[in-house]
């Protein structure tokens, strides 16, 4: 299979506003990775933007977890705004740290429930779309995985509204992994964005390590 017909053909068949749609949320994701690297509080209100278009996109396609996970985003969005105005003297720029003990249980937590609460959608979810026998012997690798990057997210967010350096190694693994989901699922431009998230993911890592110890 050549370039053009992993990320151009699937286009032929979708309508210009989804297109168009696609492309704006990229573009205010993008912009919002490059503002958390600075760690600048605009990475919320550009991401909002971002997460809120896709909540559409992806119900379109059928990704309810990463569905439910940009819903979450913009929640963690407006929470993460929320604290980060509280912590920062000029308005813009925050302080960062490491994640203690209790926080890595509470992320632990946190991923484990996701992953059940998502297979658990997936379980009922014939029930919803055509009163089918609940089950999950139809779901596919992209479902699943769907299922894991969910939970990946999940926690990655949370750290991030706590300015915890290590949520870039929750965004790192997640990035990477939905490359191939979403080329998989038709959405060539958002595949290659999570190929530059993965890269922009490691670059925020190593500044805020860097700006911690100085």
């Amino acid at each position: 299979m050549n370039l053009y017909d992993l990320f151009l053909k699937p286009y032929e068949s979708y309508e210009t506003s989804q297109i168009l749609m696609e492309a704006a949320a990229t573009f205010f994701g993008l912009v919002s990775v490059l503002f958390s690297i600075r760690k600048n509080i605009l990475v919320y209100p550009t991401g909002i933007i971002s997460t809120v278009l896709y909540v559409y996109i992806l119900y379109v396609f059928g990704l309810l977890g990463d569905m439910m996970i940009n819903g979450y985003y913009t929640a963690m969005s407006i929470y993460g705004w929320i604290l980060w105005s509280k912590n920062t003297n000029d308005h813009i720029h925050v302080k960062v740290s490491k994640t203690n003990k209790k926080e890595w249980l509470q992320s632990a937590v946190l991923f484990i429930l996701s992953l059940i609460l998502v297979t658990l959608i997936y379980y009922w979810k014939p029930v919803f779309d055509d009163h089918a026998t609940p089950g999950l012997a139809y779901l596919d690798w992209a479902n699943w995985l769907d299922v894991l990057t969910t939970a990946i997210f999940l926690v990655g967010m949370w750290l991030m509204a706590k300015r915890k350096i290590e949520n870039w190694i929750f965004w790192i693994i997640g990035d990477l992994v939905s490359v191939p989901l979403y080329l998989y699922k038709g959405l060539g431009i958002t595949s290659v964005q999570f190929l530059i998230f993965t890269v922009l993911a490691v670059i925020g890592y190593r500044e805020w390590n860097r700006n911690q110890k100085v």
